[in-house]
């Protein structure tokens, strides 16, 4: 029996086809920041009209990028653990699944339109485990006491922006980036 447009079935169509424009327009932007709706409607497998009806404007498309990715995040923070062992291991857990974010993590970091999203200017669950991740650290005598919360988080955004690039740029493998990222970590909060 096929229900009804408003039925189970329709909304489970729509949210797939939903599904769709948003991973077909992460892994495109990463790569072309400039990339129409059309260019996204074409990589999603649909007509650009039904890209409109999910997303009128550019604006409503790349907010909905925000809250996707920001849900990847806190997803990542909750499988990293981070409340099991030393610190410095959990933000090890941690980098490593943020950086299977990939794409994601291409259009947090080079999409002007996303770093001027207000919804980046929050503070979330995550950010806040974060953080209490590092004052364990420092309690725990796992990260350097000198190193305040606020640096420790930028320096890990900032070795997963290098690590990516050096996979996208240089052309290495994400086992070898991933492993300098670590090494690099471990070296710069050690106490």
């Amino acid at each position: 029996m096929v229900e009804e447009r408003g039925g189970a079935a329709g909304s489970g169509t729509r949210a797939r086809t939903r599904r769709a424009i948003i991973d077909a327009a992460i892994g495109l932007l990463a790569g072309d920041p400039t990339a129409s709706l059309g260019d996204v409607a074409a990589a999603a497998g649909v007509g650009r009209t039904t890209v409109h009806r999910y997303f009128p404007e550019r604006s409503d498309l790349l907010t909905a990028l925000g809250r996707d990715i920001l849900e990847k995040v806190e997803a990542a923070t909750v499988r990293a653990r981070l409340d099991d062992g030393p610190a410095a291991k959990a933000l090890e857990r941690l980098c490593q699944e943020y950086f299977e974010l990939g794409d994601g993590l291409t259009l947090m970091f080079e999409t002007p339109q996303l770093a001027t999203w207000s919804g980046w200017d929050e503070e979330t669950a995550a950010d806040q485990h974060f953080l209490n991740t590092v004052r364990r650290g420092h309690t725990d005598g796992s990260i350097d006491t000198e190193l305040d919360e606020e640096w420790v988080r930028n320096l890990v955004w900032s070795l997963l922006y290098s690590a990516w690039a050096h996979t996208r740029t240089a052309g290495a493998s994400k086992h070898s980036a991933m492993t300098l990222c670590l090494h690099t970590l471990r070296k710069a909060i050690a106490p």
